[in-house]
């Protein structure tokens, strides 16, 4: 068995019985440990990560116009 990122995606390879090589995403495995966050919240968050990412556009938008009527 091995793990590759082909396609974009995190993959296990692995040949069957008949020597026919197979793969399936890693995620679905236990090849991934499990980080702090993902194991503190168990897999469930408040917010989703489109809605984060755009919060912190918002925030460094607001934050360039602030320093610029500060003339900073």
């Amino acid at each position: 068995m091995t793990r590759k990122l082909t396609w974009g995606e995190d993959r296990a390879f692995y040949y069957d019985s008949a020597g026919a090589l197979k793969s399936f995403l890693s995620n679905v495995t236990n090849l991934i440990t499990q980080d702090d966050f993902e194991r503190i919240s168990g897999g469930r968050s408040a917010f989703r990560l489109d809605d984060l990412l755009e919060l912190r556009r918002l925030l460094d938008r607001i934050g360039k116009e602030r320093d610029g009527l500060l003339g900073v």
